[in-house]
């Protein structure tokens, strides 16, 4: 049987996992940086980078162990190389690489965008193509028709900032800890989402599946400051305020998420919706994605939440390209940029 070590490290999680080819997750671990990047409310890339360099070794190792396995029983090795951070990307596949000579494995590249939405495939224990895969997180929120595992086509996606990366400038802007999904998501309990009128960019605009979200931090900037320059820092908001506007800032944004998700199954005619991505476990948006799918009688699968977040486990999507026989040479290189089609 195929064994295949995954590797992830687009960003700020050093994560690895074993997996077979009937999908069974032998071992899964990931080595978080949040407290490393929580002084900075953001990702630092440089420090992402050096502590990958830090940790990798030891993830694989401790992934190998608890798999119950020697690295030679491995069939192959995948990682993913695009997109992502620069210097991350360069770590995993670095590491990578090394394995694949030393051990005399195969080479499989992962694209992490397609493997947060074979989390799905992974989470269910089924086939869930062809579908709409729907990515929403940190560094992206994209649409996808996934035709099958190897078959993803550009729908749309975000034309500025991520909504995960919404999440965490205003977070920053509230005084609210990193990172700011989960803090945002715990304020808006106590909050009123209609305290705040906020703009939701292209909510009724059917002609396109794309999203915006720097607009909507800009107006959450002025309902807190008013117009012009301030030091955030210097401002110490009531609890109340900080309540409804992480509520209505949610509000909004989630308000954006369902519409276009809803729109691209409208326009594909695909009955099944699966999401991925780090702000994918808000529960909000489960709630409200659950019910806009119920409501338009089409099949919703939502990563759970332990595989919402970066982790090895979705890279299982490399089962599939081994399975077809797409492995790669040792020249691979990495693509940090998302290539959108013109």
């Amino acid at each position: 049987m195929n064994v295949v070590l995954t590797l992830e490290t687009t960003c700020d999680e050093t994560a690895a996992a074993v997996v077979n080819e009937r999908l069974e997750v032998l071992s899964s671990v990931v080595a978080s940086q949040d407290a490393l990047h929580e002084r900075y409310r953001g990702v630092v890339p440089e420090i992402a980078a050096r502590a990958h360099v830090e940790r990798i070794l030891p993830v694989v190792d401790e992934a190998v162990r608890q798999a119950g396995i020697t690295l030679d029983d491995l069939t192959a090795i995948a990682v993913a190389n695009t997109p992502g951070l620069a210097g991350s990307l360069l770590v995993g596949l670095v590491a990578a690489k090394t394995l694949c000579v030393a051990l005399r494995k195969p080479l499989v590249a992962v694209n992490h965008l397609h493997a947060h939405v074979y989390a799905c495939r992974v989470a269910t224990g089924r086939d869930v193509f062809p579908c709409v895969g729907f990515i929403v997180s940190g560094g992206h929120t994209t649409l996808y028709r996934c035709h099958s595992p190897s078959d993803f086509v550009w729908l749309g996606g975000t034309i500025d900032d991520a909504a995960g990366e919404a999440f965490d400038k205003v977070a920053s802007m509230l005084g609210l800890p990193y990172p700011g999904g989960p803090a945002i998501s715990r304020a808006a309990r106590d909050g009123d989402p209609r305290a705040y009128t906020l703009p939701r960019p292209f909510l009724k605009d059917d002609a396109r599946l794309d999203f915006s979200f720097s607009g909507l931090k800009t107006a959450v900037r002025y309902a807190i400051t008013g117009m012009g320059r301030c030091d955030f820092r210097t401002l110490h908001l009531p609890a109340q305020q900080v309540a409804d506007l992480a509520a209505s800032f949610q509000e909004a944004v989630v308000d954006c998420l369902v519409a276009k998700s809803l729109l691209a199954l409208r326009r594909t005619g695909l009955e099944r919706l699966c999401v991925g991505g780090g702000v994918a476990a808000n529960q909000l948006l489960r709630e409200r994605l659950t019910a806009a799918t119920q409501q338009a009688g089409v099949e919703l699968c939502i990563a759970p939440l332990e595989l919402c977040t970066d982790n090895a486990v979705m890279g299982a999507i490399a089962v599939e390209r081994l399975r077809a026989g797409a492995t790669e040479s040792l020249d691979l290189d990495i693509q940090p940029g998302l290539i959108r089609p013109k």
